[in-house]
């Protein structure tokens, strides 16, 4: 199985294993952790590149379309006090 097949393969099931995901950070790790136990003969360089892969799918996808990122919320401050 070559990379773009794996990259794919996780990037079709992201619906079901981060379905109670609800953030990017959170998604990463799940990401990572389904790498690591399905594809465990993969190097950690090789990992890393399916990693970026497959959250850059989700991104182009909308995959955290209305969910913010925090930064945005973070910064507003409440001008009225």
């Amino acid at each position: 199985m070559d990379l773009r097949e794996i990259i794919d393969e996780i990037a079709s099931q992201a619906d079901d294993f981060l379905a109670n995901t609800n953030d990017r950070p959170e998604a990463k790790v799940a990401v990572s952790e389904l790498i690591e136990t399905d594809y465990p003969e993969l190097s950690e360089k090789t990992r890393r590149i399916v990693l970026t892969e497959v959250m850059r799918i989700l991104e182009q996808e909308d995959f955290f379309a209305g969910v913010p990122s925090g930064d945005r919320w973070e910064e507003e401050t409440d001008d009225d006090d």
